[in-house]
């Protein structure tokens, strides 16, 4: 692996390297296109058959397509809290689901991984869904300067969908500031109805284009209800249908701006999360109702950042990563027929669970790795996670870490890059959400479970009506549905992963010190 990573150098910084002319003595751009809730088998390149997704598959062919690819939970705050800082997110107090008025989760002074590739000159943007809190303690100015936030730990630019579009408010957030506010018409966001008169999905069900199943009935904004109250705003406020369309136009336009340096572009998709709405050329494309047009939305979207690429004629100097931040859900709480029109269609794959879920189903999920000229075609069985990605990527750009950074975050270049010699991990923590919930632990084809949630344990709403034990063993290789037990027939394992578990979580960081 050592002499792999010195030919990769070399290959990287080297003004004679022959990989082609377009390629230039720097280092390489970095593109992280990360889904929201897209599942193992929900693309045709693991296994779809329902779905199309070409420009994906494209992606997988061209490139390393990861049977073992994690993210670290199994709901979105905190796989993008471990994803930007190598932490996993149960070390870190606050790092639940994200509230609408939830003050900024990664504080200024943290090491993340835009930071990390700052110091190494890189120009750092992140576009589309944020969900990770704005503002100081007592929470986002929604009428003035929207600091800390992504720019106060690495990022350049930034233009967001501030928290998650089931939640109010429906407003981008550029930079500091809400884009196109009337001062004239203030922004006001409550987690109370700001008068008896309010609108919301429960008083008008009747108005809404999409109805809910439990919990999103608030504000109503374009026919569709939400988590949380607003009002104000009006001129700020955009369409569901149009969000892929601009994160896309903006990405392109940042591209075309950086294209002659070094550039870290982390493209957060909303796709294909609740309310799921796309936009009507894309409606209608799938058998599978809107989610299964989200899934060809967010393929769109994959190809549209590639042909930029190859425009620019800068595809062979890119490293793009494309992952998802938490398994599949389907009815996560709108009436959108993702379940009537499922179909024989396994958003997990051959896997159990799914978001909410520390089963793999939630935490296994596509992951590939393409680089022109660089990575070798092909599959790799290597065990990877996201939160690996900032370690292993300030490796690629030759930035030291400090010994308290990144904490859980493995130097894993060599897997990512298609090192046939590199095992990748071997154990990774899965959790579902927050600090005090569960766990999941592979260590090779075993994976225990470690339910501390009372809400997992002494209720069958996640699980598919099946209560479940503190702790359960499941061998992945005969069992990847993680239907059968086997704690009892494997005691001395089950045994040795429980005390491993608990040690790693402990012991404050799994990152091996120096």
């Amino acid at each position: 692996m050592k002499r792999f990573r010195l030919l990769l150098m070399a290959a990287v910084m080297h003004p004679l390297f022959p990989a082609s002319a377009a390629t230039e003595a720097r280092l390489p751009n970095v593109i992280v296109i990360m889904a929201d809730d897209l599942g193992y088998g929900d693309v045709s390149c693991y296994g779809a058959t329902s779905i199309r997704t070409p420009h994906i598959d494209r992606l997988a062919k061209e490139g390393l397509k990861f049977t073992s690819g994690y993210c670290s939970a199994s709901t979105c705050t905190p796989t993008r809290f471990s994803f930007l800082t190598g932490t996993y997110a149960f070390r870190h107090k606050g790092t639940g689901i994200a509230a609408p008025n939830n003050p900024a989760i990664i504080q200024p002074d943290t090491v993340t991984l835009p930071g990390l590739l700052k110091q190494a000159g890189y120009q750092t943007a992140v576009i589309g869904k944020w969900h990770l809190g704005l503002g100081g303690a007592t929470g986002p100015d929604w009428n003035g300067l929207l600091k800390p936030g992504p720019r106060e730990i690495g990022f350049d630019y930034c233009f967001l969908l501030p928290t998650t579009n089931d939640r109010v408010p429906q407003v981008y957030v550029e930079n500091h500031q809400v884009l196109n506010l009337d001062p004239q018409d203030p922004l006001w966001v409550g987690s109370k109805k700001p008068s008896p008169d309010h609108p919301t999905g429960r008083t008008h069900r009747a108005t809404l284009k999409m109805d809910w199943s439990r919990g999103h009935n608030g504000t109503i904004h374009n026919g569709i209800s939400r988590i949380g109250f607003y009002t104000g705003g009006h001129a700020a406020r955009f369409r569901d249908e149009d969000l892929a369309d601009e994160w896309v136009r903006r990405s392109i336009q940042w591209i075309e701006q950086q294209r002659d340096t070094p550039f870290f572009l982390f493209f957060s998709s909303h796709d294909l999360h609740v309310p799921r709405m796309p936009h009507e050329r894309f409606q209608g494309t799938t058998t599978q109702g809107f989610r299964g047009d989200s899934i060809v939305q967010l393929d769109w979207c994959v190809g549209q950042l590639k042909n930029t690429l190859d425009r620019l004629q800068i595809a062979e100097q890119t490293l793009v990563i494309f992952c998802s931040d938490n398994g599949p859900v389907l009815d996560d709480g709108y009436r959108d027929n993702a379940v009537e029109k499922l179909g024989d269609h396994r958003p997990a794959g051959p896997y159990g669970g799914g978001k909410y879920s520390v089963l793999e189903g939630g935490t296994r999920t596509p992951l590939i790795a393409h680089w022109p000229g660089r990575i070798k075609p092909g599959i790799s069985d290597a065990l990877v996670c996201t939160i690996d990605l900032a370690t292993s990527l300030a490796t690629l750009a030759q930035v030291d870490l400090p010994e308290r950074a990144c904490l859980d975050s493995l130097d894993l270049l060599d897997a990512f890059l298609g090192d046939p010699s590199a095992a990748g991990r071997d154990h990774l923590i899965q959790q579902d959400n927050g600090r005090r919930g569960n766990y999941g632990f592979r260590v090779g084809n075993w994976k225990l479970q470690r339910h501390d949630s009372r809400r997992s344990r002494n209720t069958r709403l996640r699980l598919k009506n099946r209560q479940v034990p503190r702790y359960a063993l499941f061998d992945l290789e005969t069992d990847p549905g993680e239907k059968h037990n086997v704690a009892a027939d494997h005691p001395q394992v089950a045994q040795r992963m429980q005390q491993q578990l608990t040690q790693l979580i402990q012991a404050g960081r799994t990152r091996p010190t120096h």
